[in-house]
């Protein structure tokens, strides 16, 4: 009797171990760099693909700012304990790309594992920045931004201006600047955040104006800035000018943050920065409504402007795990594309929706009619074929060269420098840092 109650316990056991081996469940570790709202919708999308399927799980862990997360995910591949996943700001793409061995690129994944991979169907000029010269996406667009303007409508009709009419132009932007001055309205004409990202790099793309030799860093490792032509020089002069005046008034360097205040005060009727600023933005202005619009041009450099560029992050697959995390990696990524998924991420967070599908379902969901001003974004961004000087940027180390582009910025305000002076300077640092960039990587 005994020896049946063991062999009955045997069997039962046995059964057990099997059915937990059946229903064991891949892990996928996902990195990532957002806090607050952004990481608990982040984590509610894991969520969703975990509740959607049984085989595999996705395990966010957030690892601070988006340099900190790249630099975790370098330091945890030397010690192989990184992760399946990771997520990797814009400028950190040529760094990435020069990280050889070290990621699984998206369209080879997808492929490897039969699951469907449609790259028209992602917007052009997000996909593009992630893309190598054949045309391949090596990363999952997940977060895109793009540069914005807003404006205070209630200063608009203070200073006698139509507060439906924006200004198109720089030209039109700065003799509005002075009629908001003069009148009261407002003590500044406009704000921005991100020099380098808004200022110099967008400003290049809109004008179609090179920003680095081998087509902005896409041809490879040997590129050099070139951004100190007479267009950016043009228009640093005039930030220099406005500034003197009190028209602009700088918001600091990248991560200072001080340009949003002047905006919510009401100090400043204008202020540019990222479209995924959209919902802090609406939140934080207090007592007046806002106004949404393309980021102005100089007309007498171009006539129509080229469609600005992006920011924000995507994600990264990395080698060294199994199959089985790659297959479920692939089946997250599809789930990734699906049209409710990307509307709802782009609608909460303001960032754009990666793919043409989840425009569409916005549109028919009445979401652009009912949120004036939330399609501006997509169509700067998708305005015109990008073309080799607006498709994007593609530069080792360009955190680094940002820094010192910031730096010769203050120097130019502070009157110790020309424009001409300090973006030769900004270029001959910055050169200097692809150059020890592209000695560590060869």
């Amino acid at each position: 009797m005994v020896h049946v109650n063991i062999t009955a316990g045997l069997v039962a056991l046995s059964a057990a171990l099997v059915s937990g081996a059946a229903y064991a469940q891949t892990e996928i570790t996902w990195w990532h760099a957002m806090g607050a709202e952004l990481g608990e919708k982040l984590e509610s999308i894991a969520q969703g693909f975990n509740e959607s399927q049984s085989e595999f799980k996705v395990v966010p862990a957030f690892k601070g700012t988006y340099p900190e997360t790249l630099t975790a995910a370098i330091a945890a591949f030397r010690a192989n304990q990184q992760p399946a996943i990771v997520q990797v700001f814009e400028v950190g793409t040529g760094t990435m790309m020069a990280a050889k061995g070290a990621v699984y690129p998206v369209y080879k994944l997808m492929a490897d594992k039969g699951e469907p991979w449609d790259p028209s169907g992602f917007l052009q000029p997000v996909v593009g920045y992630y893309s190598d010269t054949d045309g391949n996406i090596l990363s999952m667009p997940f977060n895109s931004s793009t540069p914005i303007m807003y404006y205070n409508k209630d200063v608009f009709a203070k200073a006698g201006l139509d507060p439906e009419t924006p200004p198109k132009t720089w030209a039109e932007l700065e003799q509005m600047s002075r009629k908001i001055m003069e009148s009261g309205a407002a003590k500044c004409g406009f704000t921005s955040g991100w020099i380098t990202w808004v200022q110099t790099e967008n400003l290049s793309a809109i004008h179609d104006q090179p920003y680095g030799t081998l087509e902005n860093g896409f041809g490879g490792l040997g590129t050099e800035f070139t951004f100190n032509g007479p267009v950016q020089v043009k228009h640093w002069d005039s930030l220099k000018k406005w500034s003197d005046e009190g028209l602009f008034a700088y918001g600091g360097p990248v991560g200072a943050n001080d340009a949003p205040p002047k905006f919510y005060s009401q100090e400043c009727a204008i202020y540019m920065n990222s479209s995924a600023s959209r919902a802090g933005v609406i939140r934080n202005a207090e007592g007046f409504e806002v106004g949404f619009a393309p980021l102005p041009y100089h007309d007498d450099v171009i006539a129509e402007p080229k469609n600005s560029i992006i920011g924000g992050a995507t994600l990264w697959v990395l080698n060294g795990h199994s199959d089985a995390v790659y297959q479920g990696v692939a089946k997250f990524f599809t789930y990734l594309s699906k049209p409710e998924v990307q509307a709802d991420w782009h609608q909460f967070t303001g960032y754009l929706p990666i793919t043409y599908a989840a425009y569409e379902l916005g549109k028919s969901q009445g979401y652009y009619e009912a949120n004036p001003g939330s399609e501006i974004a997509i169509q700067q961004i998708t305005r015109g074929t990008p073309s080799a000087n607006s498709k994007g940027l593609r530069f080792g180390n360009l955190t680094q060269a940002r820094d010192a582009i910031d730096a010769e910025f203050e120097a130019m305000l502070a009157g110790s420098k020309t424009a001409q002076q300090a973006l030769d300077a900004a270029v001959e640092r910055g050169n200097q840092i692809l150059r020890d960039f592209e000695a560590a990587n060869e």
